[in-house]
């Protein structure tokens, strides 16, 4: 066989696999794939949300086109904005959102290519975020309720792509970073402790109440305490006075003079000690018993 014959059969070769090759593509399984007819959708290969059909797949050559689409969860990192929140502090703040596209025949309707979609998504993001931001206090999204916030923008741009039939969803929303300007901290700082000075010293002052309430309480009920003992104690001892004179009274009537001795004999023992000096008469009644030492 002459070289032209080989170099013919090579050409021809080639071609028929140019030709072939137009009549089919290949779809990945991260992959969802558009069949365009003279730029219209006709159908979806692998789509989203039913059970995966990757593989080769057939095509009308000079008719049709295949356009394809991530399957995939999406990343889409915003660019860096100022924001005013409602105290009027200016915040810089980084975000991004993670997407996945549900319906690539609304998708391509809408955008046609990703790079557009994301375009026309930064736009929409950086307006919900600086609505939704700029509604609370810079605290609240420097530490407070980022994870709220975060929520109801995720919210709010699903409604937004289910109203504009953007044929994607949006997974999640997430501020990076959310910072003052460096002109802006130290201020803003400064008046954060003052408020939790202010803080401290009024949950002092509730403690310092707290504490008075609490000790007038438990003097009131020591004084309660008290004066009942003191009752108690008088009813007791009135109680042994009476029974005591009882039992004196009963003594005296048995012997009186054994009684008048008994109680001469325990006046001497408590008044008779010690060096103290006693001036009496000679007839004094307290030294009867002791005039006459035999008795009578």
């Amino acid at each position: 066989m002459s070289q032209n014959k080989i170099f013919l059969l090579c050409g021809l070769l080639v071609i028929a696999v140019i030709i072939i090759s137009q009549f089919f593509y290949v779809t990945r399984e991260d992959q969802q794939s558009l069949v365009l007819r003279f730029g219209e959708p006709v159908r979806i290969e692998n789509a989203y949300g039913v059970e995966e059909d990757a593989g080769l797949k057939f095509k009308l050559p000079l008719v049709e086109t295949v356009t394809h689409y991530d399957r995939k969860n999406l990343v889409l990192d915003l660019n860096a904005a100022p924001i005013l929140a409602s105290d009027q502090e200016r915040l810089l703040v980084d975000a991004f959102i993670r997407y996945r596209i549900t319906d690539v025949r609304a998708f391509y309707e809408a955008f046609a290519t990703r790079s557009r979609a994301e375009l026309q998504m930064s736009n929409v993001l950086d307006s919900l975020i600086r609505d939704t931001l700029g509604s609370v206090e810079s605290q609240e999204i420097i530490s407070g309720k980022r994870v709220d916030l975060m929520n109801a923008i995720e919210t709010r741009a699903n409604e937004r792509a289910t109203a504009g039939k953007f044929g994607l969803i949006i997974e999640d929303v997430r501020i990076k970073r959310a910072d003052l300007p460096q002109e802006n901290a130290d201020r803003v700082f400064e008046r954060m402790a003052a408020d939790r000075q202010e803080q401290s010293a009024e949950k002092r002052g509730e403690g310092e109440r707290s504490k008075r309430t609490i000790v007038a309480e438990a003097d009131k009920e020591v004084e309660i305490l008290l004066a009942n003992a003191r009752r108690d104690a008088e009813i007791i001892r009135g109680e042994g006075d009476q029974k005591r004179n009882a039992i004196y009274a009963e003594a005296y009537n048995k012997d009186p003079e054994f009684f008048a001795f008994y109680r001469s004999m325990q006046a001497y023992e408590e008044g008779l000690i010690g060096s103290t000096t006693y001036v009496l008469s000679p007839d004094s009644d307290f030294l009867g018993y002791l005039d006459n030492q035999r008795g009578r």
